[in-house]
């Protein structure tokens, strides 16, 4: 059972364009390779840019997209500019100087007007450093630009579902929320895990753990089989390449120049450090994925580049205090496969909704109720252009709850890693999607809620069982 919601977001978004008539645009530039179109003229959001006379949105009906001001940043690459051409001018005179020097050596003049020269440039040059340092983070906090289809909201509450499928099982008996089924089931040790590593970490076993790997080699047998993805994409209705996914096994730490340049190292409370190597831990394996082709230009020909990720993730929930003690839905250290794409421009949206056509894929083969949400811009990352969720029905809670998501940056990523596609009217910046096939742990306790007996017991689904050890239909 599909039941389709067709989105207010282009009535919410053409009714306040109408309305407040928003406006605001900014022709940025910066020099070298620009982390956006500093050459364009974009559309940003209120308390983004100048304001040209329009009236100013309440602030919960926006996406800041900006922390600082963008006409402080406009002002800074202004100066920047100046100093940089007083630079070059003083270092032309500090070379004719030269010249004059060895052509009349011992003129005293010209030594005296070389040591003005020579201050003048470290005094330039010492102001040029002091912008750059105001500069360059202003500029990197500049989020990417929303898609036309998002939402308009201020947080998670103004989402909106696109669409419901599936219907919730009805039980005969009072289903039991995944921390108590693992308890009785002895699958989840979170005490035992409390008194070694401290809380939000757990000890999985037995039946659990067969099937986190069942579920591995599932996953990894869809997305690596081209016909399969054919069909995927045909029931999506998606005219698009069915090239499969290369498996990858990426590093699990970071370097915070590349964690940077991934856009995903902050909020920087929210990663573990290793001090003494100056590494993070990722939060997931897309942040060690996406810089794969970075300073690289890819051929066109090879486009989309797909690889599905598995990795251990960290996140230190700093956050999340009080929310999800129990059980395994909201750890400090969890398992996933991560799809990660490189695609053109023109393909980069439909590449989203094929991420999107897999996730459903699976649940539909798993067989667990779901619907997907569009976020809104009060609810998306600072890299996205376009997030989707997919949250599956956890009859134990009684309520949806996030299980995947997809991320389109656009070339928003690919600015920072510099990773381009060969075309034949030269290079272009290519577009970026990362997205979960799987979050191990939320997909279990998906199977738990969703497949328990009234015994305690759970029953494994059926396409998970030629990947289980022989007769274990249930654990």
């Amino acid at each position: 059972m599909v039941h389709t919601v067709v989105p207010r977001v282009g009535q919410a978004g053409q009714h306040l364009a109408e309305e407040f008539q928003l406006v605001a645009r900014v022709h940025l530039r910066v020099l070298r390779r620009p982390l956006l179109d500093l050459g364009q003229h974009v559309v940003y959001g209120v308390g983004v840019a100048r304001q040209l006379g329009e009236p100013r949105l309440p602030a919960t009906q926006v996406r800041v997209l900006v922390r600082q001001p963008v006409d402080r940043l406009l002002e800074l690459d202004h100066h920047r500019r100046e100093l940089m051409s007083a630079l070059e001018d003083l270092q032309k005179q500090k070379n004719e100087v030269a010249k004059k020097i060895a052509e009349h050596r011992g003129d005293q003049t010209l030594i005296e007007q070389g040591k003005v020269i020579r201050a003048q440039i470290e005094e330039a040059d010492s102001k040029l450093r002091a912008v750059d340092d105001e500069f360059q983070p202003l500029l990197l906090s500049v989020p990417n630009i929303s898609s036309a289809d998002t939402p308009i909201g201020k947080d998670d509450s103004e989402n909106v579902v696109l669409r419901t499928v599936g219907s919730p099982r009805a039980f005969d008996f009072e289903p039991k929320p995944h921390w108590e089924i693992g308890e009785v089931r002895d699958l989840i040790r979170t005490e035992q895990a409390g008194l070694v590593s401290g809380s939000r970490f757990a000890y999985l076993t037995g039946g659990l753990v067969h099937l986190q790997f069942a579920l591995i080699s599932w996953a990894l047998s869809i997305v690596c089989n081209a016909d399969t993805l054919e069909d995927i994409a045909d029931q999506a209705g998606l005219d698009i390449s069915p090239k499969p996914f290369t498996p990858v096994l990426p590093p699990l730490m970071i370097k915070p120049d590349v964690f940077q340049k991934m856009a995903r190292l902050e909020p920087r409370e929210e990663r573990y450090h290793i001090p003494s190597d100056d590494l993070y831990l990722i939060g997931s394996a897309e942040h060690t994925l996406g810089p794969l082709h970075m300073n690289e230009i890819i051929k066109e020909e090879s486009m989309p580049i797909r690889y599905v990720g598995y990795s251990s993730a960290f996140r230190r929930e700093a956050g999340s205090h009080g929310k999800d003690v129990r059980g395994i839905l909201r750890l400090h250290q969890f398992d996933k496969l991560e799809m990660e794409s490189f695609c053109l421009p023109e393909d980069s949206q439909k590449e989203q909704d094929f991420f999107v056509a897999i996730q459903e894929y699976l649940m539909k083969k798993l067989d667990i109720p779901y619907r997907v949400v569009i976020c809104c811009t009060g609810d998306m990352g600072d890299p996205d252009a376009r997030h989707l969720d997919l949250e599956s029905w956890m009859p134990g809670q009684n309520t949806y709850r996030e299980t995947h998501s997809a991320d389109l940056m656009t070339d928003y990523q690919s600015r920072r890693l510099n990773t381009r596609v060969k075309r034949a009217d030269g290079n272009e910046y290519v577009h970026m999607n990362d997205a979960t096939l799987l979050a191990l742990g939320r997909a279990m306790i998906a199977i738990m809620e969703n497949y328990q007996q009234a015994d305690g017991s759970v029953d494994v689904p059926a396409v998970l069982r030629p990947y289980m050890p022989r007769n274990l239909d249930r654990i």
